[in-house]
């Protein structure tokens, strides 16, 4: 029998820049959609840590290289757009699974950070757009693209939209869409499509790259919950049926910004303690017009934070709006929580409130003035629209403290279901 030969030196390092010898089958591009024909779009729904990032830029990688299996030939154009600019150049190029790290040192190509775009020595060249300018792709045109954290985009279809007008190079142009799910419409819409071929992993599936501590405190955590299957699993989980709000009812509140406003409040809901295991301090920032139209303005809720450091990022939210007050629950700390915002500035006007109903009872009022197109939000605030849409009757399906939620019904509350001294009473539009 004869012994295995032991790999020379220039065949061990071909086989280790070859990113084919590591991947999983589900980081390699498929060779059909749906096991129809050739795909236009592949889309790779993964958990946090799953390995997406890695597997998007190998593949553009791949592409301007012109390996097998990723393209026929070299592609000369390509499209990288993240959720912003900073997300491109510190997660797409530069982070620790970008463009530039998975590179040798002979064919890493150049990063013109000022010109944004990479140019590799055969030419070919990649550059950065932030989906927050969907303008900024009118003109330019591909041969490929990777859209990272395309369910988080605020402007995805106008952004996706004027992508496809500029993917006209080459033999068979192509996008690659690498995210963490959430059921935005368009998601949903590139999901159904015959041309869409679709990967997923969960974050277990790249345990090997992760800390075991990590994994294990997400697992105690999370595993089971809604949050857990979309962020962890890769699943794309829809709001509870018996939830107060929808998916669609927050959908049709989005604006892109809030008008001038006569109020704004933050509302603080602090935790009962502040160890590790502590429920979330709930920060958020709502305004009011002069037609009585409520505006979600910043969701600022801090984790298992010090009472200090609660009272501190809720000061500066306040700064940051020039709010009218702090509105701040007392049940859990009583005069303790006036006292803490105090130490952190004692000019900021504290308006204490207490809770006599449950949560439910309390938010109901609140989903309603979303349902009679009462409220806006100026923006997109993803994980408090998360406990928004698995809010019911029983609370949260994880069982956990819907803080984000507290603080925006008591913001809102205060705003829009109490008669202020003074003010006109809040009138239906």
């Amino acid at each position: 029998m004869k012994r295995a030969r032991r790999l020379t030196q220039p065949e061990a390092v071909y086989l280790d820049d070859r990113w084919e010898t590591s991947a999983r089958p589900d980081q390699l591009p498929p060779f059909r959609a749906n096991n129809l024909g050739v795909w236009s779009q592949w889309l790779i729904m993964g958990g946090r840590g799953a390995g997406k990032t890695r597997a998007g830029a190998e593949w553009a990688r791949g592409c301007a290289l012109g390996h097998e299996g990723f393209a026929k030939m070299p592609m000369g154009r390509i499209a990288l757009i993240g959720e912003t600019m900073a997300d491109v150049r510190d997660v797409m190029v530069e982070g620790v699974s970008g463009l530039l790290a998975i590179h040798s040192r002979w064919d890493r190509p150049l990063w013109e950070s000022s010109r944004r775009r990479l140019q590799w020595r055969n030419g070919a060249i990649a550059q950065c757009f932030s989906a927050e300018d969907p303008e900024s792709l009118r003109g330019p045109q591909f041969e490929g693209a990777w859209l990272d954290e395309f369910a988080k985009w605020r402007h995805a279809q106008e952004c996706f939209d004027m992508l496809q007008f500029g993917l006209r190079l080459g033999f068979h142009p192509r996008q690659i869409i690498t995210t963490t799910p959430r059921p935005a419409p368009l998601l949903r819409r590139l999901l159904s499509e015959g041309r869409s071929a679709v990967t997923r992993a969960g974050t277990k599936a790249n345990a090997g790259f992760l800390a075991a501590e990590f994994l294990e405190t997400i697992r105690q955590r999370f595993e089971g919950t809604r949050l857990g299957r979309q962020e962890l699993d890769g699943e794309i989980v829809e709001e509870r049926a018996d939830a107060l709000w929808t998916r669609d009812m927050i959908e049709c509140a989005r604006v892109e910004r809030a008008p001038p406003l006569r109020r704004i409040v933050v509302a603080v809901d602090p935790p009962a303690a502040s160890h590790k295991r502590a429920d979330a301090c709930g920060i958020v920032a709502v305004g009011i017009d002069a037609e009585n139209i409520l505006y979600v303005l910043a969701d600022d809720t801090i984790s298992a934070a010090r009472p200090h450091a609660w009272a501190q990022k809720a000061v500066a939210l306040y700064h940051r709006f020039e709010a009218d007050a702090l509105v701040a629950e007392v049940n859990q700390g009583g005069d303790m929580v006036a006292a803490v915002i105090a130490e952190a500035d004692p000019t900021v006007p504290v308006r204490r409130v207490r809770a006599t109903r449950g949560k439910f009872l309390r938010a109901a009022p609140v989903a309603q003035l979303y349902e009679q197109g009462r409220a806006r939000h100026a923006g997109i605030f993803s994980k408090l629209e998360d406990e928004m849409c698995d809010f019911a009757a029983g609370g949260l399906s994880n069982g956990r403290s819907p803080d984000r939620l507290d603080a925006l019904v008591w913001a809102v509350t205060e705003l829009a279901l109490v008669k202020q001294a003074g003010e006109p009473k809040v009138r239906r539009v």
